[in-house]
């Protein structure tokens, strides 16, 4: 061997031993398996629930890598590594083990409940990452500072928000947060009615508004279609007799209000067979009973239990225990998605969130097992965070990733404007809590399907933005017409006939107040 293939092979020896020294403390080992599985959201967490019991303590968290759709498994040792990509998952060997993680979230919540806070585990960065609002300042930021670093560099990282950690429930629903509501969903849900033709009940919703009538101004620009509340009841129900539209009664992501307090409807689930939702629990702790508009001509449900704080979420029975109301979420342009279960949140899953403020809005999970504190000794514990934006107004309402129910709006920081994080309730956990089951009514979950035409951009569209938006701008900025109830030209249009809801003035199914109203109310 010559001098240069010596130093040659003498400075491969040397990378090669401060590769294996540096190794376990490293975020990440780049080692690819041999048959590496591209998986959806729901197959990526069974795999993962898999593994995790194979690994017992050896592992540390899991995520998404969505856009190749690779699950990733944070493990301790390159043994486990190697049976991790062995059933076709990416391997990082990781310095932080759960259990170590877990105990850092411990301590944080007993020497750092500092209001204005927020921590969850990130398993791509394999730390604690702690959040500060723009509150947190002075003695409440030393707190937390010492706290942190007697934890170590390795195990946490802080950051701050600029907004401020706040529950999303609407306060007083006929307050500016309701001309938000309005101002925000109506574009949404009142510019869906004018394209579906559906815009009798957003443009309802402007009577609200424009007329400053209140109920008697929406049930106006229902009755201009034809039946009324009942009418209004029915054109929600009644597109999906015509082939289409929603089904009768409010769905996931519609507005509902108990109270002075405006909310959203989470999912719409069944107990022991009975028909009942599920929102935030400090929307339940707001108001025991609760309807679909803000006078409370339109009864919805009664509060049967009512979580917050330490978790955050209500199961919500409705009073008409014939009820059939569609397991689906609104997408605010006269469509639903059909939502047939639950599933376990992961950090790196697209997910989407359907509020009565804002509408629809999409982003993806970062941190799971997260604490927030908003305040007055309002802690939660176990929330999925995300990038999602909410507004006040949108708490209760639904998180989704395709045909899957995730979470619950609590709370967070920033609008959509600016942007922000929020946190979820995980839905699991309600329906394990509560012994509900997704679903609603033990009837049909279709009524017509999905895409809202003819008076199905009702449900979600008109209740959630326009109608019950308080006394919002929905239908006078949105509804694209003049007058009150007017959406497609017509005082009431659902197509092109005052007050369709199929084809006929403010049918649901046949007939005024058909189906629909019935079902509802």
């Amino acid at each position: 061997m010559n001098k240069r293939t010596g130093a040659i092979a003498g400075a491969a020896a040397v990378a090669i031993a401060g590769a294996a020294i540096v190794l376990p403390h490293a975020n990440a080992s780049t080692d690819q398996p041999a048959a590496l599985k591209t998986l959806s959201a729901h197959s990526a967490t069974q795999l993962a629930t898999s593994l995790k019991a194979d690994l017992k303590d050896n592992g540390a968290g899991w995520y998404l890598d969505g856009s190749k759709g690779h699950l990733v498994m944070n493990v301790l040792s390159e043994d486990d590594a190697a049976n991790v990509r062995a059933k076709g998952a990416v391997a990082r060997v990781v310095q932080n083990s759960m259990t170590a993680l877990k105990s850092g979230t411990k301590t944080l919540r007993e020497s750092a409940a500092v209001p204005g806070t927020a921590w969850s585990i990130d398993p791509k960065t394999n730390k604690i990452v702690v959040t500060a609002d723009r509150t947190v300042t002075g003695a409440k930021m030393a707190t937390l500072t010492k706290a942190t670093n007697g934890m170590g560099e390795g195990m946490v990282t802080v950051k701050r928000s600029q907004g401020e950690f706040k529950r999303f429930d609407g306060g007083d629903a006929g307050s500016a947060a309701g001309g938000a509501a309005g101002s925000a969903a109506g574009d949404a849900a009142g510019g869906a009615g004018d394209a579906a033709g559906g815009a009798g009940d957003a443009a309802g919703g402007a009577g609200d508004a424009a007329g400053g009538a209140g109920d008697a101004a929406g049930g106006a620009g229902d009755a201009a279609g034809g039946a009324g509340d009942a009418a209004g009841g029915a054109g929600d129900g009644g597109g999906g007799a015509g082939g289409g539209g929603q089904a009768a009664g409010p769905v996931g992501g519609s507005a509902i209000f108990g109270g002075n307090a405006r909310c959203s409807l989470g999912f719409n689930v069944t107990v022991k067979g009975a028909p009942a939702f599920l929102t935030a629990g400090h929307c339940g702790n707001d108001s025991k009973t609760w309807t679909a508009d803000q006078g409370g001509g339109r009864p919805l449900g009664t509060v049967a239990d009512s979580k917050f704080p330490k978790t955050d979420f209500a199961l919500v029975t409705y009073d008409d225990t014939a009820a059939k109301p569609q397991s689906a979420v609104d997408l605010g342009d006269g469509s639903t998605q059909e939502i047939t279960k639950a599933a376990e949140a992961a950090v790196g899953m697209k997910v989407q969130r359907s509020g009565s403020t804002t509408g629809l809005h999409d982003g993806t999970v970062t941190g799971l097992d997260a604490t927030v504190n908003y305040g007055n000794g309002d802690i939660v514990n176990g929330l999925i965070q995300t990038d999602v934006c909410a507004e006040p107004g949108d708490s209760g309402g639904a998180m989704f990733s395709e045909d899957s129910a995730v979470g619950l709006t609590s709370g967070g920081s920033g609008d959509c404007t600016a942007g922000g994080e929020t946190f979820f309730q995980p839905v699991t956990d309600a329906l394990k809590a509560t012994g509900a089951e997704i679903g609603a009514g033990g009837g049909d979950n279709g009524a017509g399907g999905g895409n809202g035409a003819a008076g199905g951009a009702a449900a979600g569209a008109g209740d959630a933005g326009a109608e019950n938006a308080g006394a919002g701008n929905a239908g006078a900025d949105s509804a694209g017409a003049g007058g009150a109830g007017a959406g497609a030209g017509d005082p009431g249009a659902g197509a092109e006939d005052p007050g369709t809801g199929a084809e006929d003035p403010g049918a649901g199914a046949q007939g005024p107040g058909a189906a629909g109203g019935d079902a509802l109310n």
